[in-house]
């Protein structure tokens, strides 16, 4: 009968051991960082706050555009507004009469 040392029978175990370790370790690595990752399941809460926060954003310039469209079609060449263009040459070249009164905005 042939004898096994104990430190023979030690490698062998862990030899036997250290695929299934590696592994196990893998799929404990993987499984935390699906959890707590950037892009884990606890961000999820994150971007959903993101996106409300993207939304409100994108109609407040949705609504500065229409605003801005509306007063490029008052100054469009073929039929401008002279209401538009008159308020445009006074703020463009400071010109007043002497009987307004300016009532600064800002």
């Amino acid at each position: 009968m042939q004898r096994v040392s104990r430190s023979s029978a030690f490698r062998k175990t862990m030899r036997r051991a250290a695929w299934p370790a590696l592994g196990l370790t893998l799929m404990a690595f993987f499984g935390v960082y699906a959890i707590l990752g950037p892009n884990g399941m606890l961000a999820y809460g994150d971007y959903k706050r993101q996106l409300v926060r993207r939304e409100r954003d994108y109609q407040a310039l949705d609504r500065k555009r229409e605003v801005l469209k509306n007063r490029v079609a008052l100054l469009n060449p073929d039929h401008a507004n002279p209401d538009m263009v008159d308020e445009m040459t006074r703020k463009e070249l400071n010109v007043v009469h002497p009987d307004e009164v300016i009532v600064p905005l800002k």
